[in-house]
């Protein structure tokens, strides 16, 4: 006998983290992770979440650490915001759910979270899918060559490693992200009612440390946790990835421009496939929800048609 569809906010208890998570659909529907980015949250995917339930799938929506309701267990623990550290965490929440097989869709610090979590676990066979939205894979190397459009791209990164820059992210967190959020979306201006909800994430006691400590670490400027340490090592050169990925790409994006996703088939060994979608910017999901719905349940019913499809 099947419940109704779950959708109050739930928690997960990891080895650092009571994470909070939106779990929508039936349970014995097949699960899809959705992952949000920076600065963002879980409300991101609400678009993309109804269509997909419908589809037949379960839809679990965690809030990242430092983001929302989700909270560390410790006051002692090292608030890092290193990428391993979110691939770890995502790989402690699947098994806190115990989901056995599942497909993870990430956008921006979420895909590259779902990217460390699916090379970590495609040894054991229970990652189905992986898409990444407005990431490229193989991104993370702070001594990568980046084109003069991409370092003009990435002024955020650096500017917050400046102490003004870390102050205007502590005092300012709000005007910041607004304003980020109006660049990188140029051809949808996205609502203040939209912003106002996802915004009031960034009041987390953890966000500042998280995001500051996030983007240093990226470039080197911030030394990462050593519970990491050993995860980090086989992150780099980043392994190829085994099982059938999307990457979706505003083509419009001022953030990661498109070129920084091409050209990225040999760190594939599976079905690999990337799609621009035009007039689209930073942020696929809010832009463009019926379109990445769309391409979502595609993807995931191509390798096995019976994802999705709810038995009788």
């Amino acid at each position: 006998m099947r419940t109704d569809a779950i959708i109050d906010l739930r928690h997960a208890r990891t080895s650092l983290l009571d994470i909070a998570y939106f779990d929508h659909g039936r349970p014995d529907d097949f699960p899809v992770v959705l992952l949000h980015g920076w600065p963002d949250d879980a409300l991101t995917w609400e678009r993309v979440s109804a269509p997909l339930t419908e589809a037949g799938f379960r839809v679990i929506v965690p809030y990242l650490r430092g983001f929302g309701p989700t909270r560390f267990l410790s006051a002692e623990t090292r608030r890092s915001g290193q990428l391993a550290a979110l691939g770890q965490d995502l790989v402690e929440f699947v098994h806190a759910l115990r989901l056995e097989h599942f497909a993870l869709v990430g956008h921006d610090w979420g895909a590259r979270a779902a990217a460390i979590a699916t090379t970590e676990l495609q040894a054991t066979g229970c990652v189905t899918h992986l898409v990444m939205l407005s990431v490229g894979y193989g991104t993370n190397d702070p001594d990568q060559k980046l084109p003069l459009r991409q370092i003009q791209n990435y002024w955020y990164h650096w500017y917050m490693s400046l102490p003004r820059g870390l102050d205007l992210v502590r005092d300012d967190r709000k005007a910041f992200t607004r304003y980020i959020w109006d660049i990188w979306a140029p051809s949808c201006k996205l609502t203040p009612e939209e912003f106002d909800a996802t915004a009031a994430s960034f009041d987390n006691p953890d966000w500042f440390e998280i995001v500051i400590n996030s983007y240093r670490h990226r470039w080197g400027y911030a030394a990462g946790d050593p519970r990491y340490e050993a995860l980090e090592k086989r992150l780099n050169p980043a392994p190829r990835v085994q099982v059938p990925t999307l990457v979706l790409h505003g083509a419009d994006d001022p953030c990661n421009h498109p070129m920084t996703s091409e050209g990225k088939e040999p760190f594939f060994t599976k079905r690999y496939g990337r799609k621009l979608l035009p007039g689209v910017g930073h942020f696929p999901q809010r832009e463009a929800a019926s379109a990445v719905a769309g391409e979502l349940v595609s993807f995931l019913r191509a390798n096995e048609p019976k994802i999705g499809v709810r038995g009788t």
